[in-house]
């Protein structure tokens, strides 16, 4: 038998003095009642009710074993309870990983409008730019920008994001300006670490070109440094648009082709299972996706 339903049926019984009033409160039979009970009293080695045809009373082990099942069943059912309003009210600390170059005002205003929203829950943000182990390292989902998410976690779509090739005007005017396509394999090239090197998809008014791309002259896995890199006439940089909106309005970043079309790789919230996902987590994913903040 359960011996955890048994302990609730043993205090029930106690409560009410009666195993019949137990029986009905917790919808079983007398009988059964009575074997939860007496479950109770093999399993301890010991009687824990004196019964007699008018009344029931406690042995002095019962009485112990009493007080103790309803610190344990108290203390389980107010975890039970504090789960599931979590489960219902989002609340405690999201930890969530993403690019580095969401180190900007349009990403903290989402931030912000989804706090506002949700003020119980605290807001723990890694922009280390690493690939992180959601589960080894406690994080609650990812923000990864990615043509292929991994099939071994949930990846959710939130939204594909503009990149343009860009850069600066000094750059340009040692290098001059690509004009076509295959003009960008003679340029030198500032390029994102985790990224492979090699061809580059590009679509114009005649359809898709793959073009080869030349050996990077700087890798790293961080954009703001690819970014300043391309600020300072380094070479060529495919960035965001949520990172270059400013410097191409400025002038001191290009749009390389502006009448191509580059990737646009698609933004995707990651976490490890459907099963039992965290209203904090569920309520973040389905704000961002669907409020269009991030497009």
């Amino acid at each position: 038998m359960d011996t955890l339903v048994s302990m609730r049926v043993f205090r029930k019984v106690v409560e009410l003095e009666s195993f019949v009033a137990a029986a009905a409160r917790m919808e079983m039979s007398a009988a059964m009642t009575s074997k939860h009970v007496m479950h109770l009293e093999r399993h301890l080695g010991g009687r824990l009710l004196n019964r007699t045809s008018r009344h029931l009373s406690l042995t002095e082990i019962g009485k112990v074993y009493f007080e103790q099942c309803c610190e344990m069943l108290d203390s389980l059912d107010e975890a039970e309870a504090s789960v599931s309003r979590a489960a219902i009210v989002p609340s405690g600390v999201l930890k969530i990983s993403a690019p580095v170059w969401f180190a900007n005002r349009k990403f903290t205003k989402v931030l912000a409008n989804y706090h506002s929203r949700f003020a119980a829950v605290t807001l723990d943000i890694d922009l280390s730019g690493r690939i992180v182990n959601l589960v080894e390292e406690g994080f609650d989902l990812a923000l990864r920008v990615t043509q292929s998410p991994g099939s071994n976690l949930i990846a959710h779509p939130i939204a594909s994001i503009q990149f343009y090739m860009v850069g600066s005007p000094s750059y340009f005017q040692k290098a001059g300006y690509p004009l076509k396509p295959k003009d960008l394999s003679q340029h030198a090239m500032i390029t994102y670490s985790l990224l492979s090197e090699g061809e580059l998809a590009v679509e114009g008014l005649t359809g898709k070109e793959s073009v080869k791309i030349k050996s990077s002259l700087l890798r790293t896995n961080n954009e703001n440094l690819i970014h300043d890199a391309a600020m300072d006439g380094m070479g060529l940089a495919f960035l965001p648009t949520w990172l270059i909106e400013d410097d191409i309005a400025s002038g001191h970043l290009e749009r390389v082709m502006p009448d191509y079309r580059f990737p646009s790789p698609m933004l995707y919230a990651v976490y490890t299972s459907r099963k039992y996902l965290s209203s904090k987590v569920r309520t973040f994913v389905d704000f961002i996706a669907e409020s269009g903040q991030l497009k």
